[in-house]
């Protein structure tokens, strides 16, 4: 029986993205360790860049979904942020301290202080749950969205417009702060000092970009064809891809192994924040295509949907998941050529933690009162 209320493409989207965030975080693995930046050969870091340079849309797709559902909010703010703060905010105090008292496999044991990661929960998430850093951003965006509603409702398709492009611009500016760090020996621009981080374009800068675009598309963009819909988004990803890639590649050094402090893996993802320009074309282009995901035969009605339901709870559980499936998969393959064993290892990482996680979210569902720790 199908659910009239569904949008279809959206849950395609949905549990396309829950699949590449998975495939984001199996291929940490083979650029970080040891607490810093550890690539061990030159295989590893080409498919840590081929490939984590296709899937970092996997988080503003989340939020363009989030956008497409509820914004402009329709409702009431009080009933609002209290349906959306309770969906949330629950799981995320259970996961934030399961985190805090299990370590993940493969981790010293004897490393995991659970009294120090449990005081560091007041403030944020500990070490080993370093993905609910999305949890505290998507809080932040519902308790933004009530403010904005109003604004963009009144906002003309010219206005939204010349916000987007503001928005897309301040998508470069981690790299002028790369500029200016390499000019004036500070990652600063227009305004930033290390006493004031809100800097010129700050204000229109962010997460709420991706909750505007959302909406412009859901107002302003008609359907189009397959045609006209690969015309746009193909030479997007492209672009996007090869501003993702080239400066990940070109910032890695050459001479292998690379063991260096987490700085350097930093310096190089550059490309990669959610909020750069590279991730937001490709991120624009794969919402485009996804539009056209319309089929709502069998496969979705007991498949996909069932996943889109479960995606939430499936982010929030899956790196304990990841590391034990990571550990086994990376031993099938223990001898085997990096260049053709380093992407098979990936993909089956994150294929099966994608199935197990789906299982033990769905088990787990089955608990009264589940929505207080899963979200479902």
């Amino acid at each position: 029986m199908k659910d009239s209320n569904r949008i279809v493409f959206l849950d395609w989207l949905r549990v396309a993205a829950c699949l590449m965030v998975m495939g984001v975080h199996s291929i940490e693995p083979f650029y970080l360790g040891d607490g810093g930046t550890l690539i061990t050969c030159e295989a590893n870091g080409f498919w840590s860049t081929i490939l984590d340079s296709a899937l970092r849309a996997a988080v503003p797709l989340f939020i363009m979904t989030s956008s497409y559902l509820l914004f402009p909010v329709q409702q009431a703010t009080s009933a609002f942020l209290r349906k959306r703060l309770t969906r949330v905010g629950w799981p995320l105090l259970v996961w934030v301290v399961l985190y805090a008292l299990f370590p993940l496999w493969g981790t010293d044991v004897s490393q995991h202080d659970i009294a120090g990661n449990l005081k560091h929960t007041a403030l944020n998430f500990p070490d080993a749950g370093g993905h609910l850093w999305f949890m505290y951003m998507l809080i932040g965006v519902y308790l933004a969205m009530p403010i904005f509603s109003p604004w963009v409702e009144k906002l003309s398709k010219k206005g939204e417009q010349t916000f987007l492009w503001l928005w897309l611009f301040t998508t470069t500016v981690p790299f002028w702060r790369q500029l200016a760090m390499v000019v004036f020996g500070q990652p600063r621009v227009w305004g930033e000092a290390f006493w004031n981080e809100f800097g010129l374009l700050y204000y229109v800068s962010g997460f709420m970009g991706y909750v505007i675009l959302g909406h412009y598309i859901k107002k302003y963009v008609p359907e189009m064809s397959w045609r006209r819909t690969l015309s746009i988004a193909l030479p997007l990803w492209l672009v996007g891809y090869a501003i993702a890639t080239s400066w990940f590649w070109a910032m890695m050094p050459k001479v292998f192994p690379i063991h260096e402090p987490i700085e350097l893996a930093v310096y190089m993802e550059t490309s990669w924040d959610f909020c750069t320009l590279g991730v937001v074309t490709t991120t624009l282009a794969y919402f485009l295509v996804a539009r056209k995901l319309t089929a709502d035969g069998w496969v979705y009605r007991h498949l996909i949907v069932h996943l889109s339901r479960l995606s939430f709870g499936m982010y929030l559980m899956h790196m304990f998941v990841l590391c034990f499936v990571f550990d086994i998969v990376s031993q099938w393959f223990t001898g085997v050529n990096p260049w053709t064993g380093t992407p098979v290892i990936i993909v089956l990482t994150a294929l099966f933690t994608f199935c197990l996680t789906a299982i033990l979210t769905k088990v787990l569902s089955l608990i009264p009162g589940s929505r207080y720790f899963m979200g479902t």
